[in-house]
């Protein structure tokens, strides 16, 4: 008997490494602008810092209930197809056999096979069987709105953090231009480590990142511009 090949397939990181992304990503951008657009309104340094701080609270706790309620909405459904596929199974076993059947015919399987494949996975957990070849749903790709909540609040706050502190070492004559250059490095460095992690390329990821924070800074600063010489 051959050994057991044990594979570990990137897929199984996707529940926590979007959340991870978007935390950070959007805690650098949305900090860095805030921060961007305070400084380019003539405002003190310790005005841009305390806006940048509470800019860091309330997007991580905006972070924290916005993926929790979103994947709780994901879940909520993931639960309702879930309850109607075991009461299913409970009333019409024969004509959820056939469905099951059914699909692996449509994969390519003889259709007589693809019968006793059907009969022997029912046999071993049907529920599990229709949960996965059915409606999709595996433990890799479940919803999960605790840990998204609190992947996407501590990742922001991570995020959140590196402009803040650049601006607190940064001269005040240019602090806009040393946040904008620093977290513009720090968001294709996190392009580049999420692509890594997720086991894609490196280069479009961390373009498409640049280029983005790139332009919420430049937009914040513009209207900070335009509003602090009206005010």
């Amino acid at each position: 008997m051959h050994p057991i090949h044990r594979e570990s397939h990137l897929i199984e990181r996707i529940g926590w490494l979007r959340a991870a992304v978007l935390g950070a990503n959007d805690g650098i951008i949305s900090t860095a602008s805030l921060v961007v657009g305070v400084a380019a309104a003539a405002s003190a340094p310790g005005e841009v810092l305390v806006a940048g701080v509470a800019g860091l609270v309330a997007g991580a706790m905006s972070m924290a209930a916005g993926e929790y309620v979103s994947v709780s909405s994901q879940a909520d459904t993931e639960n309702a197809d879930l309850a109607r596929e075991r009461k299913e199974l409970a009333d019409m076993p024969e004509a959820e056999l056939d469905e099951l059947t059914a699909i692996y015919v449509a994969r390519g399987v003889d259709e007589d096979l693809a019968r006793q494949v059907a009969v022997q996975m029912t046999a071993r957990d049907a529920f599990a069987t229709h949960a996965r070849d059915e409606l999709g749903l595996s433990a890799h790709v479940v919803a999960r709105p605790v840990v998204a909540a609190l992947t996407s609040a501590a990742t922001f706050a991570v995020g959140a953090a590196v402009p803040l502190v650049i601006a607190a070492l940064a001269p005040p004559a240019s602090l806009a231009v040393a946040v904008s250059a620093g977290s513009l490095v720090c968001l294709a460095g996190l392009g580049a480590l999420g692509a890594w992690v997720g086991g894609a390329g490196i280069l479009k990821p961390t373009i498409r990142v640049s280029f983005w924070g790139a332009f919420a800074m430049a937009a914040t600063a513009a209207i900070g511009a335009v509003v602090g010489h009206a005010l």
